[in-house]
């Protein structure tokens, strides 16, 4: 069903009404009051921005206060700092949770205890998008937070007016969400706790399917059977955009009713490269690492694509960017210009600074394929010796791909490892950050570590020189180790 779009933003949120048998019943009728347990979370404050925009009476809790938090704030929305039963009140139409809220949460009890409706993140997205004629969701392992900004910042370039829900800060709309008056709606969509299965979208992609979040998954055959259910969850009359460099993507691809297309840029000779119909020819790239490349159409148009962003795994989130909004049928010219003005999100290899020579940059890589993809693009810009910071993320993480961390941190001339952030664990499964730096000493590569942020500062400060390029790497705070050594 294609939505009415008008004037009131509030035409396009759903809400659920508790009826008999536990039926939800979408009601667009009037503003509710919806509750959202971890408020703070990217994807949550973001929701949560466009209930109060469309008039809604929204309220939350979280950890600890943020930008994010401060933000819903002074929009209105009413925020409590730590989640306590009370918090749950009759008066509350909805209560949205995470994925990480636990039945004995709290927030969670109260709720079941005065039977308020309930749903989680993914089941609200979902609802939503399937009010869009084109829903638009960007699955895979890496690479679907810089993605989706590309598909953004494409539309934004065709005046597209797409409603985008953003799993980072993207500076191009002021923030990760954006409420549009187009029948367009973009969104990540994470396979952990198989979230993306809640989602129906028009337009599927598919990055890349790897091992990871192995404390939800059982091994990667689990992992490759989500996607598979994923691809399925996409109508007849839409279309799967997926990497053909996948392993055995037929397993994947075989016997789905909507259309598909694939891309991708295998490297070697003539011979062992693969046809995709959207793939890249004649990679170069310049000082600071920036591709440039020919993107040859499945109809053997040519286009040239110049990015602002480093490093060949962004040659490939650029075609499943560029094939997604042809399918939805962008201008080639809005195509061009707006891979060419993506400049990156929030931690993605993003600048931080220079100090004293050294040019400060940190990414969010906490998987062995991202870092390489980050080491990798790394080493195409100038410098002398590369540094790289890492703060290895989850134990269970850390312990499931040890020997694919060490190997890849190699690639790094200089490893400095931080404390592993446990994150949600609480069990470190009997390893540590010297567990990794033994691994890693036992290649033959110098690897420090430090168990503080002061002392990994104080190490850099002497060590660094004019002319090295520090990158601080992870998806916890390693991050303010390179703003510290910038305020000193």
């Amino acid at each position: 069903m294609e939505i009415p779009f008008g004037e009131n933003p509030s035409q396009i949120i759903l809400i659920y009404k508790k009826e008999e048998k536990n039926v939800y019943k979408i009601d667009f009728s009037s503003p509710a009051h919806i509750y959202f347990v971890g408020i703070g979370g990217i994807s949550m404050s973001g929701l949560a921005e466009v209930l109060r925009e469309a008039g809604f009476k929204v309220s939350g809790s979280d950890r600890d206060e943020s930008e994010l938090t401060r933000k819903l704030e002074k929009m209105g929305v009413t925020v409590y700092y730590g989640q306590k039963y009370e918090n749950i009140t009759k008066d509350i139409d909805c209560v949205v949770f995470t994925s990480a809220i636990h039945p004995d949460n709290p927030e969670y009890r109260a709720t079941m205890d005065l039977s308020i409706p309930h749903l989680t993140r993914a089941e609200l997205l979902g609802q939503i998008m399937n009010n869009y004629k084109n829903s638009v969701a960007i699955s895979g392992t890496h690479g679907k937070t810089t993605t989706t900004s590309m598909i953004s910042e494409i539309l934004l370039e065709a005046d597209a007016d797409p409603t985008l829900s953003i799993g980072g800060i993207y500076k191009a709309i002021g923030g990760n969400i954006k409420v549009g008056k187009s029948d367009i709606f973009v969104t990540e969509a994470c396979e952990y706790t198989n979230s993306f299965l809640s989602l129906s979208p028009a337009f599927g992609i598919i990055l890349n399917i790897e091992e990871d979040h192995l404390d939800f998954f059982k091994d990667i055959n689990d992992i490759r059977n989500s996607f598979r259910e994923f691809a399925k969850k996409i109508p007849p009359y839409g279309t799967l955009i997926i990497n053909g460099d996948i392993d055995n993507v037929s397993e994947i691809t075989d016997g789905l009713k909507c259309n598909i297309i694939t891309f991708g840029a295998s490297t070697g000779d003539a011979s062992a490269k693969k046809a995709f119909d959207c793939t890249a020819e004649d990679i170069t790239y310049n000082e600071a690492g920036h591709a440039t490349f020919t993107m040859v159409s499945s109809n053997n148009k040519k286009t040239k694509i110049s990015l602002n962003v480093p490093g060949f795994h962004n040659v490939l989130n650029a075609l499943a960017a560029a094939a997604c909004c042809q399918a939805l049928g962008m201008d080639e010219n809005a195509i061009v210009s707006g891979l060419k003005n993506f400049s990156g999100t929030d931690r993605r290899f993003e600048f931080k600074g220079i100090k004293n020579g050294v040019t400060i940059i940190d990414d969010y890589a906490h998987h062995p394929t991202e870092i390489r993809a980050t080491l990798t693009a790394a080493k195409k810009v100038n410098h002398n010796r590369l540094w790289c910071v890492f703060q290895s993320h989850t134990f269970t993480r850390t312990k499931a791909l040890m020997d694919d961390f060490a190997e890849v941190l190699t690639l790094a001339d200089e490893i400095v490892l931080a404390d592993i952030y446990a994150a949600r664990e609480t069990d470190n499964l009997g390893i540590s950050s010297k567990t990794l730096q033994e691994k890693i000493q036992a290649l033959g590569h110098k690897c420090y570590y430090f168990p503080s942020f002061s002392e990994i500062e104080n190490f850099l400060e002497k060590n660094c020189i004019n002319g090295d390029l520090l990158i601080t790497m992870g998806a916890g705070d390693v991050y303010k180790i390179g703003e510290n050594l910038l305020k000193k």
